[in-house]
């Protein structure tokens, strides 16, 4: 029997089997979307839009840095219709729960973490495009492991601005059009959003407290099925995107930690930032230069790596020690220096055994320098590579979340298993952990 939805995922590049799945869920979210209508007669719009899978990069982007990435083929199914009215209602179809506000979103953002996303979206709409705005009815559901690594939080800000932008026009307001010319500028533009910044002349606001940059925004709308694409940052810029390896899957492995952006994990999340921020700020305080991002930094000359080291090593004690300044930098050198363009140059030479070196390397660079990673994450990446990936990492801010394995294709459903019983068996306590395969998908859909 047709259906029109399932097919046109497929066509955009979804899986048959997870475009057969995204049906059903679009199916839950419409009926949902019925209720929340009221008898009221308008059209509804259907987005998916992923989480994404980071191949490489880990805390580069704000940074300037590249990094390597995927879109996932889990996402979210978001239905949205739009409304005569200011009125914003938005219902989590899995959970059962509502978050209902109107334009503009009131400043006392509620207790419940997940209602943050949307009203943030919806202030920063309302201070950037100013003018009447149209509220939406939204239904969504998804099967994208929340506070895994995977930018759940990025996804559903995405979908929600989504939403929103289409019921009110907003390529049309000339603040968009003379900021936004391009889905790497809506990144970019979206990034702001959820870390606060201001972006171009669109002003910015308190965000969602996470100071990251638009790796997230950047694969979940920009990257395409089949393809891993490398970016740039600050702005955000394609440098090349390279094909999946034939024949491979990811298998990915939830740990079930939470790595989550709110509440009181931001801190930890936060870390990494603010002390790339700190190292920047020495370095331009000692008259190194006025480079706007760390790899500018970096780059600027052949001595910038070790007159930025020297001058780490005489700064006083504050925020941040010496020492740990040094070893962040360590780490965002390997990263953005030595590892990924080593990995780019293995996979077009279809080089697995050094994607896979190249991919160790930066692991353990996360585990020795940057710090963010736990003692299910390690086993996690490293149990993948003993039990045959040819390369696994742990991905995302880190302090829980998950873990991709490369795998060839025919062996992905029994390694998928394996993998998992090992880590049962290794942290029997964990709860929330879940491994599933996935190929390098499309980015945002509009259905």
């Amino acid at each position: 029997m047709s259906d029109p939805v399932r097919d046109r995922l497929a066509a955009a590049g979804l899986d048959e089997g997870e475009a057969e799945r995204k049906s059903s869920l679009f199916s839950l979210a419409s009926r949902a979307l019925e209720r929340l209508k009221e008898g009221r007669r308008a059209e509804a719009t259907l987005w998916y839009v992923p989480g994404r899978i980071e191949v490489l990069g880990k805390h580069t982007d704000y940074a300037g840095g590249p990094s390597l990435l995927a879109a996932a083929e889990r996402g979210f199914c978001l239905v949205a219709s739009p409304r005569s009215d200011g009125e914003v209602r938005i219902v989590d179809v899995g959970k059962g729960v509502e978050a209902r506000f109107s334009f503009p979103a009131e400043d006392d953002l509620p207790a419940r973490d997940w209602e943050i996303y949307p009203r943030t979206v919806a202030g920063r709409i309302a201070r950037n495009f100013p003018g009447p705005h149209r509220g939406v009815d939204v239904a969504f559901t998804s099967d994208l492991p929340p506070s895994a690594g995977m930018s759940s939080s990025s996804a559903f800000m995405v979908a929600v601005f989504s939403a929103l932008a289409d019921a009110n026009r907003l390529d049309r307001h000339p603040a968009y059009r003379g900021a936004i010319r391009g889905p790497e500028d809506l990144a970019g533009y979206l990034g702001s959003v959820e870390n606060g910044a201001d972006f171009g002349p669109l002003a910015g606001d308190r965000g969602v407290g996470t100071f990251g940059g638009s790796e997230d925004h950047t694969a979940i709308l920009c990257c395409r099925p089949g393809l891993l694409a490398l970016y740039r940052y600050h702005p955000v810029r394609h440098e090349k995107s390279l094909p999946m390896p034939a024949g491979f899957r990811f298998v990915i492995g939830v740990s079930g930690i939470e790595a989550r952006k709110t509440g009181a994990a931001r801190e930890q999340y936060n870390r990494a930032s603010l002390s790339a921020a700190a190292i920047l700020e020495a370095w331009r305080a000692s008259g190194g230069g006025s480079e706007p991002t760390l790899l500018d930094a970096v780059t600027s000359s052949p001595e910038a790596p070790e007159r930025i080291r020297e001058t780490l090593r005489q700064i006083p004690p504050g925020r941040f020690t010496p020492a740990m300044l040094l070893e962040r930098f360590e780490q965002f050198l390997e990263e953005t220096r030595r590892v990924i363009p080593a990995a780019v140059e293995a996979l077009e030479r279809g080089d697995l055994a050094a994607l896979g070196e190249a991919v160790d390397r930066s692991q353990q660079a996360a585990e020795r320098f940057l710090g963010n990673q736990v003692p299910e994450t390690i086993d996690l990446a490293r149990s993948a590579r003993s039990l045959g990936a040819r390369a696994a990492s742990a991905f995302g801010g880190g302090y829980g979340g998950s873990v991709w394995a490369l795998v060839p294709s025919a062996e992905a459903g029994a390694f998928c298993s394996a993998w998992e019983s090992v880590y049962r068996r290794r942290f029997p306590e964990a709860r929330g952990e879940e491994f599933f395969l996935t190929g390098a998908g499309p980015g945002r859909i509009r259905l």
